[in-house]
């Protein structure tokens, strides 16, 4: 059981290009190394945050190497919670489409929040749209 008396924050700061997912995983990686997360929870909050580090550094940052992407995590209340943040404006969450609909199955974008929703145990996205916060349960 991990002890969640203590609440720790570990952060990550990363260049807005694609190579830094590779920082992301190594990072990850230690984190649930040293909390001894289960393999499947470790999948599940790998390809969450490698899908919200991914919209942060491609959509909100727009590849702009001089923009930063910074990922939190903290452990309390039984819960792993990480935070990505970008320096983008932000989107109209509110709005998004369903990627499992006729029209847009075919479509080459729109799974990661899909994907973040279906793995975590709960997102959610801060006004004005450059900030997500998702939760696992351990």
């Amino acid at each position: 059981m991990i002890n969640t008396a203590h609440t720790e924050k570990k952060q990550l700061s990363l260049a807005s290009e694609p190579k830094s997912l590779l920082s992301l995983e190594s990072w990850v990686n230690s984190i649930c190394e040293s909390y001894k997360i289960s393999v499947e929870l470790y999948g599940n909050i790998l390809i969450a945050l490698s899908e919200a580090v991914n919209n942060a550094i491609t959509h909100g940052n727009q590849n702009d190497v001089s923009k930063n992407t910074l990922v939190v995590s903290k452990i309390e209340n039984e819960k792993i919670i990480f935070t990505v943040s970008d320096e983008g404006e932000g989107f109209d969450f509110s709005t998004l489409p369903d990627p499992t609909l006729p029209e847009n199955i075919e479509e080459p974008q729109g799974r990661g929040i899909f994907l973040m929703n279906h793995l975590s145990d709960h997102v959610a996205f801060e006004e004005p749209g450059n900030r997500v916060e998702m939760t696992f349960d351990l």
